[in-house]
């Protein structure tokens, strides 16, 4: 978060790895969630403030993609996944509740296990493909929506960093499922930066915050464009499903 320079009071950022890990910038608050988030420290800066956060983790993000490849082979290298999932305009109705462990925040369900609804006859490994990147950017909005509520103030844009951060499409649909510009750096390991920034700070390489933003550059940003709120709707209705799979005790 602090290599992304989300210094202010409601900035807010995704890494997209494996899993996904969205914050939120609460300032000085320690704001404890009501929806199933973590209150998390963001930093320390080395005047001793400490600035607090929302957290919310997606477990399987990344991890659905890799499963596409090593578990259905319906890819060769994950990269792949943006041009299969291109090659069709909508997934057809199918919807991918990628809980291969479980489902994170804000549902915090260890018994959810994946499942796949709406295939017909019609379904091709593009359907699922293209419902495997909607998927990541409803857990995203799952998260960012109980951020809102929790803090009542409306998300202006989304910082994102991280491996699968690279896919075009996948950032315009979260772009798009937001309601938000996402804004994506040149640097993708926003982590190590961020640690860098810290350690600049304190030995007096950089002079100030400001200092920081300057130094940060943008790649790309993804305005959002119509999307029908109901595809929403039916991936909850999904989730509901597949909520409490495995009975408690069971293996």
């Amino acid at each position: 978060m602090f290599g992304q320079t989300a210094f202010d009071v409601g900035d807010s950022k995704c890494t997209y790895g494996t899993g996904s890990f969205i914050l939120y910038n609460t300032g000085s608050e320690f704001k404890i969630s009501e929806r199933g988030l973590l209150t998390t420290i963001a930093w320390q800066e080395p005047n001793g403030d400490i600035t607090y956060a929302l957290e919310g983790a997606v477990f399987v993000t990344g991890a659905a993609v890799q499963w596409l490849r090593d578990g259905l082979g319906i890819i060769k290298k994950a990269a792949d996944v943006e041009s299969l999932a291109a090659s069709v305009t909508s997934t057809d109705g199918v919807v991918f509740v990628p809980a291969l462990s479980g489902l994170g925040a804000p549902y915090w369900d260890p018994y959810a296990r994946g499942s796949i609804h709406g295939i017909t006859r019609g379904t091709t490994a593009a359907h699922i493909a293209r419902a495997t990147l909607e998927a990541i950017a409803f857990q995203v909005r799952d998260v960012v929506d109980a951020m809102v509520k929790d803090t009542m103030k409306p998300l202006g844009q989304l910082r994102v960093d991280g491996g699968a951060s690279v896919n075009n499409l996948l950032m315009q649909m979260q772009a798009d499922i937001l309601k938000v510009p996402v804004v994506r750096g040149l640097a993708l390991e926003a982590t190590g930066i961020g640690a860098a920034f810290l350690a600049g700070l304190g030995t007096g390489v950089w002079a100030d915050k400001n200092e920081l933003r300057s130094s940060i550059e943008i790649d790309r940003e993804f305005n959002p464009e119509s999307r029908d709120e109901w595809e929403y709707v039916r991936w909850k209705r999904a989730v509901q499903r597949s909520q409490n799979w495995v009975e408690r005790g069971a293996n």
